[in-house]
């Protein structure tokens, strides 16, 4: 069935989650296909989160604004549905999580605004064709993520530090996996650290603070990327009292192909 799902569409897995067949993590789902985090906001915290996007834009590049009240990301996938079409979702209150769901019927309001940012399984169909590996879809899991000790541009009452994801390679690997992640700047684009994690705070690499370890083989490197988690973990610390994200690693998946974000123009290169 994997295989099946890797040459699938956005809208086909799209379907699968709004039936609740697929409510797992999404990497190496769709290969060519834009895949997103999603955050949403009352509508009164949606500026600050705005302004936190433009100034974080290494962490949060920005896909899609809804209108407030409006489920579908009318631009990267018309028809979609925001409420039902990803795998799961978390919800916190006060900073504080206090559900997970396979749909967002119960908790929609009338205020909420979505946002949809770049997500790095985006570019890991073009690391695979260049015969780089990807660890955790190689592992079938989900990708390591993990917090530092970098901190982001406040906006407002939004402070917080970055989140990064984690894919192991060697030195060369990792140079190459650098040229063509810089094409991809609505998906994080280029790794922001190789090499020892403490030097951004991370102690553990056998315990991600979100996803699934994955092996480091001999002449491997542990290389780091901004991570769209950072917007949830953001969210939290400042204590906004109601926001809903996706589940770490459970993507949206647009229509969007991936060489659309290989063609923008955006410069998201500072976080």
């Amino acid at each position: 069935m994997i295989e099946q799902l890797r040459s699938a569409s956005g809208r086909d897995i799209r379907l699968l989650c709004r039936d609740k067949t697929w409510t797992a993590p999404t990497a190496g789902l769709a290969l060519g296909y834009v895949q997103a985090n999603l955050v949403i906001v009352p509508q009164v915290w949606a500026f600050e989160f705005l302004l936190f996007c433009y100034r974080n834009p290494r962490a949060c590049p920005l896909l899609e604004v809804t209108e407030p009240g409006c489920p579908e990301p009318r631009r990267c996938a018309p028809g979609a549905d925001l409420r039902t079409d990803l795998p799961r979702y978390c919800i916190f209150q006060n900073g504080q999580l206090v559900a997970e769901s396979l749909e967002l019927h119960d908790f929609w309001r009338d205020d909420l605004v979505a946002f949809l940012l770049g997500c790095s399984f985006s570019f890991e169909r073009a690391l695979l064709r260049a015969g780089l590996p990807v660890r955790h879809v190689e592992c079938q899991c989900n990708v390591p993520m993990y917090k530092t000790n970098i901190p982001c541009e406040p906006a407002g009452r939004l402070h917080g530090s970055l989140v990064v994801s984690m894919r192991p390679l060697k030195p060369r690997q990792a140079l190459e996996a650098c040229q063509i992640c810089s094409r991809f700047p609505l998906a994080h684009g280029p790794p922001l650290h190789w090499g020892d994690p403490a030097e951004i705070g991370i102690l553990d690499l056998t315990r991600p603070d979100f996803g699934d370890p994955v092996p480091i083989y001999p002449g491997e490197v542990p290389v780091f990327w901004a991570c769209g988690v950072t917007s949830q973990t953001v969210l939290q610390e400042s204590g906004v009292d109601f926001v809903i994200t996706h589940k770490p690693g459970h993507m949206f998946l647009t229509d969007w192909r991936d060489e659309d974000l290989a063609r923008s123009q955006v410069n998201c290169y500072s976080f």
